[in-house]
């Protein structure tokens, strides 16, 4: 897909977030959402610290790795870093304002890059349209648990295929993130988009493969459901494995979600 159309998309997937909370009373920011210790007010604020970060990374490249080192020299995981930003900013005014605005400035500035351009990040260097796919990926997670926490059940929407397509990208840095071997031999994925139609990775005749809801995949990749919880079904030792430690984000492995946390 064309960068035009993945930053029009991250733009959607960022409005569809927008519109739960935009209108919500105090006591809704402060809400609990599944993930301990985050209210809907620290899911916003991280989606907004995460962009800014974005920004900076695809407008100055070597401020980002400065600061990335100052991360490094606090001590402590890439997660602390995230909890303790998130906490910093979910106490702020303007929050939803300053979401809106570095979201805008994000989207504009990925459009107006050189083409191959690659930027920093807390994993390997991305491309604009794999940062963009990034920051829709992580929009539509942490959107997951705002709308979890607000009682909503969203519509899934063709959308869902970027979230779908770095879960099947990322799956060597799922084993090398555990500092274990990584399959030799290539998995086939096939999984049942909103709309009925077939999304498919890898070779057909791939003895290793994951079948299943679209939806269900992406919800398991970025850790918002236990895999007994979905109906993705995996055939080939390895490709069973897999599933147990799936992650679609940088960074250490997540917890997870505990069985039967979704209703």
């Amino acid at each position: 897909m064309e960068l035009t159309a993945l930053v029009a998309d991250l733009r959607a997937e960022g409005d569809e977030i927008d519109a739960l909370v935009r209108e919500l009373p105090a006591d809704g920011w402060s809400r609990p959402t599944p993930a301990v210790g985050w209210t809907v007010a620290h899911q916003i604020a991280h989606l907004a610290w995460t962009d800014e970060r974005a920004l900076l990374a695809a407008s100055a490249p070597e401020e980002f790795t400065a600061e990335f080192t100052r991360f490094a020299g606090r001590g402590g995981s890439l997660d602390t870093v995230v909890d303790e930003e998130a906490g910093r900013e979910a106490r702020r005014p303007d929050l939803l304002e300053w979401w809106r605005a570095g979201r805008d400035k994000l989207a504009a500035t990925l459009l107006g890059l050189p083409a191959g351009t690659k930027l920093p990040w807390y994993g390997p260097p991305m491309s604009a349209a794999s940062m963009a796919t990034a920051r829709l990926m992580e929009t539509w997670a942490h959107g997951q648990d705002v709308a979890d926490a607000l009682g909503v059940r969203r519509t899934p929407t063709a959308r869902l295929r970027h979230v779908a397509h770095i879960g099947v990208r990322t799956r060597d840095f799922a084993y090398l993130t555990r500092n274990l071997p990584v399959p030799a031999e290539e998995f086939r994925i096939e999984l049942l988009g909103p709309d009925g139609e077939l999304w498919a990775w890898g070779a057909e005749d791939a003895a290793q493969r994951v079948t299943g809801p679209a939806l269900e995949f992406c919800l398991l990749v970025t850790q918002r459901v236990h895999r007994a919880d979905t109906a993705l079904v995996a055939v080939g030792e390895d490709a069973d494995a897999w599933l147990d430690i799936a992650q679609a984000f940088a960074g250490p492995p997540g917890a997870g979600r505990e069985m039967g946390s979704r209703g």
